[in-house]
């Protein structure tokens, strides 16, 4: 990474229920605190409005019609930062619960990237980059946490590889 860039990362999953189901209520009831942690993090640059809110009503949050569905896209300043709010901080509380709201998906559901300082990515754009990552595998266009050696909370505090990257 250069001096000109940031970390872009997307990250999607699927909700077991609608929003207003009390499977679910903890969840939701958390997505205000945890993203405004997060804004308040240093290296923290950007997130897309409505991140972590299943794509009701947001155009710019929805995929695929699916209301279901929650989308998170943030930019950091480095990977680093990005761990650090990822596992060392509350959220990874919900990190390691997420199988008790959230289905689990068959397909890549994580993905980061380069992004150009400045540059405030769109869902669709994020959304290629993790279909390009599930095709190709890892390379600088998209990653996961291994691809970056600078990366290393995730070696020791991710959750179970099913519901990892």
């Amino acid at each position: 990474m250069t001096s000109t860039h940031h970390i872009g990362e997307l990250n999607v999953g699927r909700l077991i229920a609608p929003t207003d189901d009390p499977r679910v209520a903890e969840f939701m009831g958390a997505l205000d605190r945890i993203n405004g942690l997060g804004k308040r993090m240093p290296g923290f640059v950007w997130m897309m409005e409505g991140s972590g809110e299943p794509g009701t009503g947001n155009t710019e949050t929805a995929i695929g019609g699916d209301a279901q569905f929650v989308s998170n896209l943030t930019v950091w300043e480095d990977v680093q930062s990005l761990e650090n709010f990822v596992f060392n901080t509350v959220h990874k509380q919900f990190y390691d619960r997420r199988q008790e709201w959230f289905e689990i998906m068959g397909k890549q559901h994580f993905v980061m990237w380069f992004v150009e300082k400045g540059h405030k990515p769109t869902l669709d754009e994020a959304l290629e980059r993790l279909a390009y990552k599930d095709t190709h595998g890892d390379s600088d266009h998209a990653f996961g946490w291994s691809y970056l050696t600078q990366a290393t909370l995730f070696k020791t505090k991710s959750c179970r590889p099913i519901a990892a990257e």
